[in-house]
């Protein structure tokens, strides 16, 4: 099943290193409007995969500020930082696009640079979540990272007894 996630893996990497020169050239004010409609139809290529990963992973009920947790749990940290870090430039890059004037100049194409700007950032949001989600569902599959009770049910990361038998769950901390 994961030899299957590995070309979304790959693209979404691509699609973030693509996005960040993207958002680098909007900066500083070059025109990539180019690049535009493959970046956005990318995100859905990939995006669905890691949908549908992180809701495979997450049959058994897990709390709300879990989640991001157990779904990226195969993932080195500085994924999960950059991840989260890319979320939150895409907040504050789209709060400086909105609230910033906009002039177009008249040789600016279809898309000028500061809308490439505000898409950019989006894009950098959504490929790193992707990347990070499905490397995480490789990892976890290749390292057995899902935490079991001692009669080997699947149990959430916040449980102390399994859900299926109440067996007691004595690996506290590790999953």
């Amino acid at each position: 099943m994961e030899i299957l996630l590995y070309p979304f893996v790959y693209l979404s990497a691509l699609g973030l290193v693509l996005s960040i020169i993207v958002h680098v050239a909007a900066l500083l004010g070059l025109n990539v409007s180019s690049a535009a409609i493959m970046l956005h139809l990318g995100i859905f290529v990939v995006w669905l995969p890691a949908v549908i990963t992180s809701n495979t992973s997450l049959k058994n009920q897990y709390g709300r500020k879990d989640v991001w947790k157990y779904i990226l749990r195969g993932s080195p940290k500085w994924m999960r930082y950059m991840t989260f870090g890319f979320f939150y430039y895409a907040f504050i890059n789209f709060a400086i696009f909105v609230f910033m004037p906009h002039t177009v100049a008249p040789d600016a194409g279809d898309m000028p640079p500061f809308v490439m700007r505000g898409f950019s950032g989006h894009w950098m949001a959504f490929y790193s979540a992707a990347f990070s989600i499905l490397y995480s569902a490789i990892q976890i599959k290749k390292k057995n990272l899902i935490r079991r009770c001692p009669n080997g049910h699947e149990v959430s990361l916040q449980a102390e007894y399994c859900e299926e038998c109440g067996q007691p769950i004595s690996d506290t901390g590790t999953i």
